[in-house]
């Protein structure tokens, strides 16, 4: 780290949790971050601001006027652009030294294959099922440490999956990708805006820990936020030997 670099980071640094070398690990990561909506803006602008060294933001979306109630890395002369150019305009104003690949394309398996493997860390940003799976079996299947979230109207929830770890459950041993899942959408059902900066924050922190080393990851455990009376709630979740993703009868 230069002198600068010291400076922008020193209050990471005085952290006895992260310090110097946890900080050099951040800067030394790449994180993938699927989503650049509402949980995508907190989380690529704190990991932007954390100075992780390169980020890598996908979504085929481009910015609309109703996204700025709650999408909090574009603004209104961005409308009608790509959203990951967006965010790759709002972390640079942040952060000048991180390195942000701004995808433009729908997470597909194919894409997926190639960006999970070059990654040390997974945001699901995204707001629909059929990406969370695709996601998470490519998480699977390159052994990445999955930091996956969701909020509707005033209900959110977050959970880290680390195949790393032989206990920890993947996605799929939670939301079985065999069942039929009716799909709820922010355009429909509305969504609280707070409420996706909330987990989008604490999604990042989940990642800055995973890439730090600092405290204890939420695997194997989902957080759900009742954002009505604030409350949240945590109910252990286990890794099912029988899961078509990542039991002993998928590999």
């Amino acid at each position: 780290m230069n002198d600068n670099q010291l400076l922008r980071y020193s209050r990471h640094i005085l952290l006895e949790e992260i310090g110097i070398e946890g900080q050099q690990r951040i800067l030394d990561s790449h994180a993938l971050v699927i989503g650049a909506g509402g949980l995508g803006s907190p989380v690529a602008l704190y990991l932007g601001c954390a100075g992780v060294g390169k980020l890598t933001v996908v979504d085929h979306d481009t910015v609309d006027l109703t996204n700025l109630q709650r999408q909090i890395a574009h603004t209104l002369d961005r409308v009608g652009r790509p959203k990951v150019e967006s965010v790759r305009l709002a972390v640079a104003a942040l952060n000048p030294d991180v390195h942000v690949q701004a995808v433009n394309r729908r997470a597909d398996t194919a894409l997926l294959a190639e960006l999970v493997a070059g990654a040390d860390v997974v945001l699901d940003c995204s707001d629909n099922y059929a990406t969370r799976q695709a996601v998470n079996a490519a998480c699977v299947r390159l052994d990445k440490p999955l930091v996956s979230g969701a909020a509707i109207r005033f209900d959110g929830q977050i959970a880290v999956y680390d195949p790393r770890d032989p206990a920890s459950p993947c996605y799929a041993c939670v939301f079985d990708p065999r069942e039929q899942f009716e799909e709820t959408r922010c355009a429909t059902m509305g969504v609280f805006a707070p409420l996706v900066g909330i987990i989008g924050t604490l999604q990042a922190a989940e990642a800055l820990k995973l890439l730090s080393g600092a405290g204890k990851a939420l695997t194997g455990r989902l957080l759900m936020l009742d954002g009505r009376h604030m409350s949240f709630n945590e109910v252990q979740i286990p890794r099912h030997p029988d899961c078509p993703v990542c039991g002993t009868s998928a590999h």
